[in-house]
């Protein structure tokens, strides 16, 4: 039994952490990482930047109503 950790990608998601690790301890220049991975050199540069390869968690976009009228209160 191996131990590989599951993982849940989005349906879009171009990338796996195994991925984004290798960009970012990698020295290559960004178009040859994207050609490695078939990914854009706008996805290379993303990952290198950041300092986790896990997804962002989703952040709220939207008020509720009571959070709503204290941001119109609190102007």
């Amino acid at each position: 039994m191996g131990c590989d950790m599951l993982i849940s990608l989005h349906t879009q998601a171009t990338t796996t952490p195994k991925f984004r690790v290798g960009i970012q301890v990698s020295t290559d220049p960004a178009w040859v990482l994207a050609e490695r991975y078939r990914i854009s050199e706008q996805t290379v540069w993303k990952w290198g930047r950041r300092d986790d390869v896990h997804t962002p968690p989703k952040l709220q976009t939207t008020l509720t109503p009571a959070q709503e009228i204290a941001a119109v209160v609190l102007q």
